[in-house]
């Protein structure tokens, strides 16, 4: 009988410098991750934006240079949250760009090699006019190819089942440039831990402001799982949580994590503020998810690796929970 092949082990962080928001994809049995760094964090932008990570072996991670050739400053100083979709040899770069926290757009630049230079491809993926404020690009491909724009925006309605406040939505894209016209609404607030900050001034008002952003979707069985982040970036109660559906654009539900994030919460002294994960397959042919948490001084933001298991009550990162 063959032995198992051991789970790789990962020390976090893996990269010790500023690496938020981490995007990581396999091309050609290399690895690659592409995040927020801290230009992009201090709204300091360079003349090429988003740090990129190369790693061969999935463990051990070295800077290669910057992903993005700056486009024009008429857009904003602000860059966040990068991620790479790959078609008929194209690498796709999405991400957003604006001013400050109360306007941004997304935006696709596109390169020939995984690591960049990538170029703006000139347009908007979304109209600012009628969608002022959006982040968090994700693109997903279901198996039968479709790809579909999953993005976080701002909702100031109010039910009894959703709370104004940043929560998550999705599009069918036409092409890897261009997205369809309807959309879909994934998941809205509705617990206090997904909570930003009350009597938050936004759009003129005061507002009890919720957030749910940095979606990043999975398809596990028949099942579509789609994985957030809630709560403060800036703090202890941002974690990750997931809502599941039958198909892509829903409807989900995230009912059951009404006391907090199943899948990724601040643990004192191993784990803080964990947040905006992607999904990827290791070498070992195990799923992991990859994330950013603060170090204890809350002065960086640094990429990290937990493996995933599916359990019978949904999907868990055992990492948070075994022995160092």
């Amino acid at each position: 009988m063959a032995e198992a092949t051991p789970y790789l082990t990962h020390i976090n962080p893996v990269y010790e410098g500023y690496f938020a928001d981490p995007f990581v994809w396999r091309h050609e049995d290399v690895y690659f991750a592409v995040g927020t760094g801290a230009n992009e964090a201090s709204h300091q932008p360079q003349e090429r934006i988003f740090p990129v990570l190369r790693s061969n072996d999935f463990l051990h991670w070295q800077l290669v240079g910057n992903a993005l050739s700056r486009p024009d400053l008429s857009l904003g100083t602000t860059f966040w949250a990068p991620a790479v979709a790959f078609c008929e040899g194209t690498f796709f770069l999405y991400y957003s760009v604006g001013h400050g926290d109360q306007g941004h757009q997304l935006r696709t630049a596109a390169a020939a090699a995984p690591e960049g230079p990538y170029l703006d491809v000139g347009h908007a993926l979304l109209e600012p006019s009628s969608t002022p404020f959006a982040i968090d690009p994700h693109p997903f491909q279901d198996i039968d190819g479709q790809w579909y724009m999953f993005y976080a925006c701002d909702f100031l309605d109010a039910s009894p089942g959703a709370r104004p406040g940043t929560a998550l939505m999705v599009r069918q894209m036409n092409s890897m440039t261009e997205l369809a016209s309807n959309s879909h609404v994934v998941l809205r607030a509705r617990s206090d831990w997904q909570r930003f900050e009350a009597a938050r001034q936004m759009y003129g008002r005061v507002w009890d402001w919720h957030t749910l952003e940095g979606p990043c979707v999975v398809r596990h069985g028949s099942l579509y799982y789609c994985f957030y982040s809630g709560g403060r970036w800036e703090n202890e109660s941002y974690g990750v949580d997931y809502g599941v559906a039958l198909s892509p654009v829903g409807p989900y539900s995230d009912a059951g994590n009404e006391a907090g994030p199943r899948v990724l919460s601040t643990k004192p002294g191993r784990c803080l503020g964990p947040g905006h994960n992607s999904h990827v397959i290791g070498p070992d042919g195990a799923e992991y998810l990859v994330y950013h948490a603060w170090n204890e001084e809350m002065t960086l933001r640094r990429i990290c690796i937990d493996r995933l298991v599916w359990t019978p009550t949904g999907p868990r990162c055992p990492g948070q929970v075994e022995a160092v």
